[in-house]
């Protein structure tokens, strides 16, 4: 594996390359959001293969922004994400993309379909074009309001609330405050810091991202939604089911839930043999 480093406006990207000179199949990109390329260690490994590519979104981990608390939206991960695959050789390459990394996946797919062959698009949580999208949308805005006010711990308690609830929202859900943090093991106390990269930085721009279906559609790119089989219900997993419909498709059902693919990485466990031939079976079918 070797690391490299790219210039981008507002920032400087870190990403890997676990080359495989021999392959004849195209390099694969496997990226998250603000999840950055540590946690695709044990899925990385899984696809000797071929060359895969991982990297840190702007603001995550190594690729650090010249202003770290200001938000980033789906469109400008695109851009970076468009000037890596360009760094890397050019495209089309195979593009692994999950939750936020999904909703950035769609937007490079939207502006740049030469890019990619095959988007994999898993679990999405595009709260913006789901039918209860108004308590959704404000459930989102929630989070990102307990964090501003009350810090890391409190704001994340609050967003495995959201995320772990199944079925629409509510007005009565959307406006429920979250749980105490020391019910997660998480810190009580505010360290005064807002830069973290999800709650500060994704937590509305991701959420309230509406794809361009009109250029997804027309796009030459093959285009896969994926939800795991244990996330039903969720906003994740509906994300992915809204976008298929959209597109007139039907998501594949991937294994385990919206880590499926960890394997000890951020202390989650998925089912990554498992995940990881379910996705080399996807993308052979673009062979």
């Amino acid at each position: 594996m070797t690391t490299h480093t790219l210039d981008v406006p507002g920032a400087t990207l870190t990403y890997d390359v676990r080359g495989n000179d021999a392959s004849t199949e195209p390099a694969l990109l496997l990226i998250g959001a603000p999840m950055g390329a540590a946690g695709f260690g044990t899925l990385s490994q899984r696809f000797a293969d071929r060359t895969v590519v991982t990297y840190d979104p702007r603001g995550s981990e190594r690729s650090l922004k010249t202003d770290p608390a200001s938000p980033v939206t789906p469109e400008v991960h695109a851009d970076d994400l468009h000037r890596l695959i360009q760094a890397i050789g050019g495209g089309p390459v195979d593009l692994f993309a999950t939750s936020g990394g999904a909703i950035n996946a769609l937007a490079l797919v939207s502006k740049h379909p030469e890019d990619v062959r095959t988007l994999v698009a898993h679990e999405p949580p595009l709260a913006a074009i789901l039918p209860d999208r108004e308590h959704a949308l404000a459930a989102a805005r929630a989070v990102h309001e307990t964090y501003q006010r009350s810090g890391w711990g409190a704001g994340m308690a609050h967003f495995f609330a959201v995320t772990s609830h199944h079925g629409p929202f509510t007005a009565e859900i959307a406006g429920q405050p979250g749980p105490d943090p020391a019910m997660f093991g998480l810190p009580t106390e505010d360290d005064g810091s807002r830069t973290d990269p999800m709650l500060g930085q994704h937590m509305l721009t991701s959420t309230h991202y509406e794809p361009d279906f009109d250029a997804l559609g027309s796009a030459s790119t093959r285009i896969v939604m994926a939800a795991g089989e244990e996330s039903e219900g969720q906003m994740t997993s509906r994300g992915a089911f809204a976008v298929a419909e959209r597109l007139g498709t039907k998501p594949v059902s991937f294994p385990s839930h919206h880590g499926g693919f960890l394997g000890g990485e951020y202390g989650q466990t998925g089912k990554p043999d498992a995940f990881a031939a379910k996705l080399h079976e996807v993308l052979a079918a673009s062979a």
